[in-house]
């Protein structure tokens, strides 16, 4: 369970990631989106973050929830599915980030079609993990509590 402290992070995922577990299994995997929700959270309860998970397949929806992670100074876990590769309206949101972004994918981009090379939101994250499956969401994490850690030691 998470302490009074725990620090609230944001899981935002776009289009078609509620579809985990039926679509296409061989390239994203067996688990379902409720299975990466209770993965999130665990992994969250266990680094003591208060981690929030959430997806649309609407970029104004998801932009709006960049807004309001940029107006609360909470950190970022983002997936930002087929945005990454086109939406300049999604980067231009998380290019006014005041806390930790990390970009996340289950796969790596860099191994599957050539449209899928190129993120638009690589250049205003703090780092991007790529190609773990579900894991990848963990590693994301993992690097958010260290880099609130590294940020809380600099403010002490």
């Amino acid at each position: 369970m998470t302490g009074a402290s725990a620090r609230r992070v944001l899981v935002l995922n776009g289009p078609n990631l509620r579809r985990l577990g039926v679509r296409e299994p061989d390239v994203y995997g067996a688990t379902s989106f409720e299975g990466l929700t209770e993965l999130c959270r665990d992994t969250g309860r266990r680094l003591d973050l208060n981690v929030e998970v959430r997806a649309t397949d609407d970029e104004a929806e998801l932009i709006r929830w960049v807004h309001e992670a940029a107006d609360e100074r909470l950190p970022v876990v983002l997936n930002p599915a087929a945005f990454t590769h086109y939406s300049y309206g999604l980067r231009d949101a998380l290019a006014q980030r005041t806390a930790p972004l990390v970009e996340v994918h289950i796969t790596n981009p860099a191994t599957r079609e050539e449209f899928r090379h190129t993120s638009v939101v690589a250049g205003v994250a703090t780092g991007t993990i790529a190609g773990f499956g579900m894991m990848s969401y963990v590693l994301a994490l993992q690097a958010v509590a260290e880099l609130l850690a590294e940020e809380s030691a600099k403010t002490s």
